[in-house]
């Protein structure tokens, strides 16, 4: 039994030593295993037993990479504690010491665990393994030789393009670029490097070192323009991001200074990424993401475990239900999919079908697979199979009383055991069981909100929406169905909008008062894709969306929090024109009918004067108020913060780092920023609220829009982080 224990264990065979990387489960490279691992080399360099050396990996693989939870370990120090002496390591016991060393790479060597495999004289690597360096992933770069090593084995544009792209290949892939020296079976894998190993000992093969290498640069003439490519595309691509830049930095200064004084740089380019926002961030939203699956009062209670389910029940098969459904099937799950009448279902199943025909498209399963995933749906017109399901998910339209009817007949129909869930995305979850039996009471434990994303089967997130009498085990139950169906859950409160919604309603109510003030609208969605790093703006998100979609949930926001919503005429305009958005071919943008490309509206403009004039923030005659696009972004973001701390005061969320992962996964926040709270904390909340409050002045007939929250002010005058919840004395 492999031990749990960061080591290298050390064995010598007819004259080879054999060093294994051991920490389960995939060998990530712990200061103590890395430790061990040069003690064990000087150990084979010293044994007059050893004629060459190969580096493996327990546990079928060889490296997943550095230890991330080093990062967050205060005693490591800025970077994980990542210095030059393990490069000088690497190049003196590994790449460089008296005897050649091999690596019999599986499974995976990513990032430096590849690094260390590109640090031996040989690689021999079983069929499928996966090789990469994905350190930009986590705003740093690679800091164990892999800016210098990579170019040189597989060539510059290749590595350039690996390291920048964060992609990985397989090891059929490697031996033809020359980063892999033979291919060898598992089976044979050990005894296939062992030969390796020796024929370079014994002078039948050469010794490489992948460092002084050259045979694989291009002149330096040719390299720089590569190099200077290179930058141009990720300007745009990672745009305002510095540690791309400074991968690529690190890249040429070893092809102009040469592999030694390109580890010098890439030692100093590693700890300035590794001292960027940009790298807290994406490490606090890699362990954020984690978390989310970690509830207290349901994953913490003793003896409780989940139940399987082996068969969901889904009511409604348009795009929602067939999303969900799909989801279902590609995990093995069993379907039962019902309609209304035979046509609708014919409909649902068509969906279906083409979803996982997309897939086969794409080369993501094969077409046997695909048949198999819609073999497991069965199509009803009514509820006669319901007393199978382990669990239903209700995605029929936003109509409350139709809900209603539903659930108090699946009450009647299904086992009292199954979980009984709505995919409602704004109505309170009480009111949609409120005709079930005593109003709900006697089924109010397996009563849940199960709130997917568009499209269903493609989208990371789940909100999984607790009552205050759903049972930890109907919530244990469906937080393991989403690991299943490979969706990250987030267990929210129960209020209108539930966790993202709710937070991201002032998002598009802001960016209307800001119209109606006289911007453009078209600058704003500018400044809040182009700048701070959104997917789209507001009013390219409306026109995705549909603005008959955006009238009908702002509805509910403005019925349940009357007293900080912003009610404009211009998307109500845009209904009463049937200026829909992408599915009208028109809405604040217009499409083209063939490309269905977005470009700017003339004929908006009427509109937007229609709607300034009702509104009349700015007197007739006056200038609107001049905001650079900062300005904007924070008019556009503060309030969202805002809500966000109102949702962590009132416990909507477990802990603020949920609605972090929320807002980057079903928003599309920048995972660089860390997510809403996480990047709020570095903006301050002083700052937050003092302009909240810049800007109620600036409309004072709407200051309640902006007014801060107990929340967020308490935080700003204590210096207290929004990310540290609810202080203890606080908590009723």
């Amino acid at each position: 039994m492999a031990s749990k224990q960061p080591e290298a264990k050390y064995s010598v065979d007819n004259g080879v030593a054999v060093i294994t990387l051991s920490y389960p489960p995939l060998n990530a490279l712990h200061p103590l295993l890395l430790r061990s691992l040069f003690d064990q080399l000087r150990r084979a360099h010293a044994d007059p037993a050893v004629r060459a050396i190969v580096v493996t990996g327990a546990n079928n693989n060889f490296c997943a990479g550095f230890d991330i939870n080093q990062f967050q370990n205060p005693s490591a120090g800025s970077g994980g504690g990542i210095d030059n002496k393990i490069n000088d390591a690497i190049c003196e016991v590994l790449e460089g010491g008296l005897k050649p060393t091999v690596a019999a790479v599986q499974g995976v060597a990513l990032g430096g665990g590849l690094e260390v495999a590109m640090g031996c004289n040989a690689r021999v690597v079983a069929p499928g393994t996966k090789l990469g360096l994905p350190e930009l992933q986590l705003g740093i770069l690679p800091g164990f030789g892999g800016t210098q090593r990579l170019p040189r084995l597989v060539g510059l544009a290749k590595a350039a393009e690996m390291m920048l792209t964060s992609t990985p290949i397989k090891a059929e892939a490697g031996l033809k670029l020359g980063l892999v020296d033979a291919l060898a079976p598992p089976e044979q894998l050990l005894s296939a490097a062992k030969a390796m190993a020796l024929d370079i000992a014994e002078g039948r093969k050469p010794r490489m070192y992948s460092l002084t290498r050259t045979d694989k640069l291009p002149p330096l003439g040719e390299a720089l323009a590569i190099l200077d490519m290179a930058r141009a595309e990720t300007a745009k691509r990672a745009r305002g991001l510095r540690h791309p830049q400074l991968c690529l930095n690190a890249i040429q200064a070893g092809i102009e200074a040469g592999g030694a004084g390109g580890l010098v740089a890439e030692s100093k380019a590693f700890a300035e990424a590794a001292s960027l926002d940009t790298h807290k961030a994406l490490v606090h939203i890699f362990f954020a993401q984690r978390s989310t699956k970690k509830v207290k009062g349901v994953t913490d209670v003793p003896g409780l475990k989940p139940r399987p389910i082996r068969c969901v029940a889904v009511l409604g098969g348009g795009l929602m239900g067939s999303g969900i459904a799909t989801a279902l099937v590609l995990a093995g799950v069993d379907v039962i999919l019902k309609e209304v009448n035979q046509g609708f279902l014919d409909a649902g199943m068509g969906r279906i079908k083409a979803n996982l025909q997309s897939r086969v498209k794409k080369g993501a399963m094969s077409a046997s697979a695909a048949d198999a995933a819609l073999g497991r749906v069965k199509g009803s017109l009514d509820y006669s199979d319901f007393g199978r399901a382990d669990m239903v998910i209700e995605a029929v339209i936003e109509d409350i009383g139709l809900k209603q009817r539903i659930f108090a007949d699946l009450e009647k129909v299904c086992r009292p055991d199954a979980i009984l869930s709505t995919n409602t995305s704004t109505i309170d979850i009480d009111l949609v069981g409120a005709k079930m039996e005593g109003g709900g009471a006697k089924s109010a434990g397996r009563l849940l909100g199960a709130h997917f994303f568009s499209p269903a089967h493609v989208m990371p997130l789940l909100e999984i929406v607790k009552t205050s009498r759903t049972s930890p085990q109907a919530l244990l139950d469906t937080l393991a169905l989403s690991g299943r169906i490979k969706k990250t859950p987030v267990v929210v409160g129960n209020c209108t909008g539930f966790a993202v919604n709710r937070v991201f309603f002032p998002y598009t109510m802001s960016a209307v008062m800001l119209a109606d003030l006289g911007m453009d609208p078209y600058r704003i969605d500018a400044a809040v894709a182009g700048k701070f790093g959104m997917p789209m703006g507001p009013f390219r998100l409306n026109d995705l969306v549909g603005s008959d979609i955006g009238l009908h949930v702002g509805a509910n926001f403005v019925t349940s929090f009357s007293e900080r919503v912003y009610v404009s005429r211009l998307i109500p305009l845009l209904n009463e024109v049937k200026r829909l958005g992408e599915k009208t071919g028109k809405g604040f943008y217009k499409f083209d009918a063939k490309t269905r490309k977005a470009s700017p509206d003339p004929e908006l403009a009427p509109l937007l004067a229609e709607s300034r004039k009702a509104a009349g923030l700015v007197k007739e005659g006056a200038k609107p108020p001049a905001l650079s696009d900062a300005d904007i972004l924070d008019f556009i973001f503060f309030p969202v913060v805002n809500e966000g701390c109102r949702v962590v005061s009132e416990g909507i969320v477990d802990k603020p780092a949920d609605l972090d992962v929320a807002s980057v996964m079903a928003m599309g926040f920048p995972p660089v920023k860390g997510g809403l709270i996480f990047w709020a904390d570095l903006v301050g909340a002083p700052r937050i609220v003092a302009r909240l409050r810049q800007f109620a002045a600036l409309v004072p007939q709407h200051a309640g829009f902006f007014a801060p929250c107990d929340y967020l002010v308490q935080a700003a005058a204590a210096g207290r982080k929004l990310s540290a919840g609810v202080p203890p004395a606080s908590k009723m």
